[in-house]
């Protein structure tokens, strides 16, 4: 099912319960639609309320963004932060359009992210925390300048499930292992996983995040 009317255009899988069902928001990587990931869902369990979102930046020839990656020859490639921090407020802001539009639990919001939607993952929920519960963000790293220091807020229901491919050639795994120690940092649950794989999620990756994702729901 397809539905235009809230602030970002999303396909869903409505649940098989008819209220308070646990909400999954599925946001893609760079260059990509709401149609990717959407591809996991007829695979997890159908209790679960699913959303794929589209990122609110067309690229030509096709696909779409969360923010901009330039690639200047001398800044190098660099992200366009303040489109990021843009994207995670939207993403935050349709979490409440959705526990008022459909019939899901509010306190049961997990995200899968990849790639880019990884990023922003873990950027809405280090941001706020007090509307997710459970991230599983896939090949991705925490984008520390989206993310604002405030040493109040409420971690401590948080629940990460991190994993990058081990030769991953567009994110050096190596920005991936900081985020375990980043977020113990913070004591923050969470485990991470390694595949050895590219940029992309093999189907032990997808199995070992399935399973995550029922024991913790």
């Amino acid at each position: 099912m397809i539905n235009n009317t809230l602030s970002l255009h999303h396909i869903i899988r409505e649940s098989s319960l008819t209220e308070n069902a646990p909400l999954l928001i599925m946001m893609h990587g760079y260059g990509s639609d709401e149609n990717d990931l959407f591809s996991f869902a007829s695979e997890l369990p159908e209790e679960l309320f699913i959303i794929s979102v589209k990122a609110p930046y067309p690229m030509q020839p096709y696909g779409n963004a969360w923010y901009a990656i330039n690639f200047d020859a001398d800044k190098g490639k660099w992200n366009d932060s303040e489109q990021a921090e843009e994207s995670r407020d939207l993403i935050a802001r349709f979490i409440d359009e959705v526990i008022e539009t459909y019939p899901v639990n509010k306190e049961q919001v997990s995200l899968l992210g990849f790639s880019q939607g990884s990023i922003l993952s873990y950027a809405v929920a280090l941001t706020y925390p007090e509307k997710v519960k459970n991230i599983i963000a896939l090949s991705g790293y925490v984008y520390k300048d989206i993310i604002p220091q405030d040493d109040t807020k409420d971690y401590s229901h948080l629940n990460f499930y991190c994993s990058h491919g081990s030769v991953d050639q567009v994110i050096p795994v190596d920005w991936a292992r900081q985020t375990a120690p980043f977020l113990k940092s913070l004591n923050i649950k969470h485990q991470y996983s390694e595949f050895p794989v590219g940029h992309g999620v093999a189907p032990q990756n997808f199995y070992e995040f399935k399973n995550w994702l029922i024991a913790n729901t």
